[in-house]
């Protein structure tokens, strides 16, 4: 069994996978990014456990402020989003994933009987009711 410092949270298979699809770990400015794999890991590592960021273990991977910023900086600029992509695209490709369609009330029109009451000029408070029947008083006048 691996010592808890050498447990990872990422599998080897899975990094392989990973590690060219990630961005240049030089940026425009500045030195080098931490490692990918080591801050991935820790964002990986707060998501399972449901920790705050200031309990990612820094003797493991590093400072929580590195794994919140490379996290923000991913969503961001569409890293993610990418990521997530190449990885369904990969598994449809080779027929591991199951398509699941899911309708919701902002797909499917609600029949005219289950609608909301009709509405003038947008205020549901000033539309007219029901016709008063002749002879009542509305108003302080007789119809």
């Amino acid at each position: 069994m691996m010592p808890v410092a050498e447990r990872r949270v990422l599998s080897d298979e899975a990094w392989a996978w990973l590690e060219p699809r990630l961005p240049d770990r030089t940026p425009r400015r500045g030195g080098r990014w931490r490692d990918h794999r080591q801050v991935i890991e820790a964002i990986a590592w707060k998501y399972r456990t449901g920790a705050a960021w200031r309990e990612i273990p820094a003797e493991r991977f590093g400072p929580w402020q590195t794994a919140y910023e490379r996290q923000t900086r991913w969503s961001e600029d569409g890293t993610w989003a990418r990521l997530f992509a190449a990885a369904q695209a990969d598994a449809d490709a080779r027929a591991e994933l199951d398509w699941l369609v899911s309708a919701d009330s902002s797909m499917v029109r609600v029949h005219q009987h289950g609608a909301a009451a009709r509405r003038i000029g947008g205020n549901a408070a000033t539309a007219p009711g029901p016709a008063s029947p002749p002879g009542t008083l509305t108003g302080g006048s007789v119809e």
